[in-house]
């Protein structure tokens, strides 16, 4: 055997910085993010710049030294952050407005500095029964029953992807150990109306995008359950197999409230897996008045609702709450023998509970946050925020020229403005000449959508440091707009 070359005396110096430059930086930072939330409002809300403009200012290739923190901080200062759409405004009315809080980026900080990955129990004892417990915390402030027990993942779209993976288990196809090949074809039902991610975790699980059949909606963009029921029928007649149907608490486009009562009925008759999408809408039941929100959700098998859309924890943290565990585990869990402890079945190991044998730390933020605010103080900024969604919408209503698109059950408005004279096509056309001018002010940022196949506009309120200040403000640059486009 060829001697191995003899390597080098090891350095002491580990490359990291020092405790105290850490304790000197890290008091730096900590004082830029304090001051960057108190002016995040005077910022422009939509990054100024053009698509390659921050790529050019950084270097090609990486550095060969070492270089000084400070210049790194300096460049986050000049380059990042001017080239950064700041979520974190509160004139952000895009999409589903979000907030990080403060609890919650300590908590990440945190997490951080542990840097701990709770696959097992073992690595992470704090941090799973932490997540557990947080987790049930949570269900309890939605109004969810004992029955559901929560996992985090990071986004809606790995919660829905691992619940209708669930419901593929469920159905008792073999699929773990055989794959899909030799199968009939299955079928995965959502409404029109129904967020990407499900026509997603459909291509991702070999469903297919023909798999996936998209129910009709009724007026206020609802899944309509007797279609839904029809769907089932012809499907089994055809020789296709149901396994799951995905009902939306808020839908993207209008925030719109499936049937799930009724829906549910359906799924139990029918033996089908029942997921609901409560990502944005599920939040809303922290208020005990708006509760009414997930009315069917408990008897659902899986729901998802995302603490980093409208409770105020950073992104990423999905929670999939899940009826029957077990299934979840029964599709996932895979250990091998470097993997095994001597704890065996006694305590949970996250790893078991979706694609991921990683876990981030992500209940130490969701935790932080839901002590400094309170069931209370939650309450009252969600139910803030409808208020405010309400009063648009009532502002949009009262004047001439304008109409809204869809019911605000919750803090989304869908709008449009329509000019006497036009037709259908130029509408929409002035209607994203108007978005656009409006996001060019850089003092507010509106999304689209398309409804019965028109250009609608959507304010979307979810910011904890938005007021009536900036709604109104937002509605200001709309009409100016819309007398100048």
């Amino acid at each position: 055997m060829d001697s191995q070359p003899e390597l080098a005396p090891r350095s002491a110096d580990t490359g990291d910085i020092s405790p105290e430059e850490f304790r000197r930086f890290g008091h730096e930072v900590v004082e830029w993010i304090a001051e960057y939330m108190a002016g995040v409002g005077e910022l422009p809300v939509l990054a100024p710049v053009r698509p390659g403009e921050v790529a050019a200012r950084l270097p090609a290739s990486p550095p060969g030294e070492p270089e000084g923190f400070d210049e790194i901080l300096r460049d986050f200062r000049d380059i990042i952050v001017p080239g950064t759409t700041h979520w974190n405004h509160p004139s952000f009315f895009a999409y589903f407005a979000i907030t990080g809080a403060g609890p919650g980026i300590l908590g990440e900080m945190l997490a951080a500095a542990l840097n701990n990955n709770a696959m097992l129990w073992r690595t992470g004892p704090a941090q799973t029964e932490l997540e557990e417990r947080t987790l049930d915390w949570l269900r309890q402030l939605v109004g969810l029953p004992e029955g559901f027990r929560g996992t985090i993942q990071d986004t809606a779209s790995i919660s829905t992807l691992v619940a209708v993976a669930a419901a593929r288990e469920a159905a008792g196809l073999g699929v773990r150990e055989e794959g899909m090949s030799g199968l009939p074809r299955l079928r995965l039902y959502c409404s029109e109306e129904t967020h990407s991610s499900i026509e997603k975790a459909g291509i991702t699980l070999g469903i297919g995008r023909t798999g996936t059949r998209k129910i009709p909606t009724d007026a206020e963009f609802r899944m309509d359950p007797a279609a839904l029921a029809g769907a089932i029928a012809e499907d089994r007649a055809a020789g296709i197999v149901p396994f799951c149907v995905v009902a939306t608490v808020g839908t993207t486009s209008t925030s719109s409230i499936d049937p799930v009562p009724a829906i549910a009925d359906i799924c139990e008759r029918e033996g089908l897996w029942l997921h609901v999408d409560a990502a944005y809408g599920g939040s809303a039941a922290v208020v005990p008045e708006l509760r009414g929100v997930l009315d069917g959700a408990a008897r659902a098998d899986s729901i998802v609702i995302n603490p980093h859309k409208w409770l105020f924890v950073p992104i990423d943290c999905s929670t999939l709450y899940l009826r029957r565990p077990e299934v979840v585990r029964r599709a996932f869990s895979l250990t091998p023998e470097y993997l095994v402890t001597p704890e065996g079945e006694s305590v949970t190991n996250l790893m078991d509970y979706g694609p991921a044998l990683g876990k981030r730390f992500r209940a130490l933020k969701l935790w932080m946050t839901l002590r400094r605010f309170g069931a209370e103080g939650m309450a009252a900024r969600v139910r803030e925020h409808v208020r405010l969604a309400r009063l648009f919408a009532g502002w949009v209503d009262g004047e001439p020229g304008w109409e809204r698109m869809a019911p605000v059950p919750m803090s989304l408005v869908v709008f449009r403005h329509r000019p006497a004279g036009l037709g259908d096509a130029d509408t929409d056309a002035h209607n994203e000449r108007l978005m656009a001018a409006v996001n060019a002010t850089g003092e507010t940022l509106l999304s689209h959508t398309r409804l019965h196949g028109r250009t609608a506009l959507r304010l979307a309120v979810g910011n904890l440091r938005t007021t009536e200040e900036h709604v109104a403000h937002a509605w200001e640059l709309l009409r100016r707009a819309a007398t100048e486009s």
